[in-house]
């Protein structure tokens, strides 16, 4: 009897994680072979481990001006931390959950608590006064040292790095962003 019950608990548990999400991300692939979604992918990778595609169903949005410029501040402030392009991608498919890639204000009654910036990131949660998280740099270089203590965030899906970091109320919608992070990290990190 213990080891029926024992057995549709691990069953039910697996299927739930796997209806859900929790444990093997969503089920759909990317199918794109082109050159950047290759590079994508090579961008993604975990150390050592072969070939990781993207989870979920990926999103883009075209970028303006501004948003361009904020690629490059985010990109320039991993540099000047000493990190990796893996580190740029993780930071820029951030901000493209948070805001968009946008330096947002306070938005006043569309406003999560007292969050601003490029990451959302609040004062009174400690990341900096109002002028400093809305400074690219300084907002990046914040996230950026919190990835820094994520133990082990290179081998961890960008979806739970970045989680690690920003601790959302929805921590998959992270994955959506990582080909098109990965694609301006690669058509931006040597510019």
């Amino acid at each position: 009897m213990m080891n029926t019950i024992l057995r549709r608990s691990v069953l039910g548990f697996a299927g739930l994680a796997l209806s859900t999400g929790v444990v093997a991300g969503p089920l759909d692939t990317l199918t794109d072979t082109t050159p950047a979604a290759a590079a994508a992918a090579v961008q993604a990778d975990k150390p050592d481990s072969g070939t990781l595609i993207p989870q979920g169903t990926q999103s883009r949005i075209d970028l303006g001006d501004e948003q361009t410029g904020n690629v490059k501040a985010i990109i320039e402030a991993t540099k000047k931390a000493g990190m990796d392009e893996r580190a740029a991608v993780v930071a820029i498919a951030t901000s493209l959950q948070e805001s968009k890639l946008e330096n947002l204000g306070h938005l006043g009654e569309r406003n999560d608590h007292d969050s601003q910036g490029l990451f959302q990131q609040r004062p009174s949660s400690g990341w900096g006064s109002v002028e400093q998280i809305t400074d690219p740099e300084y907002s990046t270089t914040a996230f950026l040292k919190g990835l820094k203590q994520v133990e082990g965030w290179q081998e961890l899906p960008l979806t739970e790095a970045a989680q690690k970091v920003q601790v959302s109320a929805f921590p998959f919608h992270y994955a959506q962003w990582e080909t098109q992070a990965a694609d301006l990290v690669a058509e931006h990190w040597t510019s």
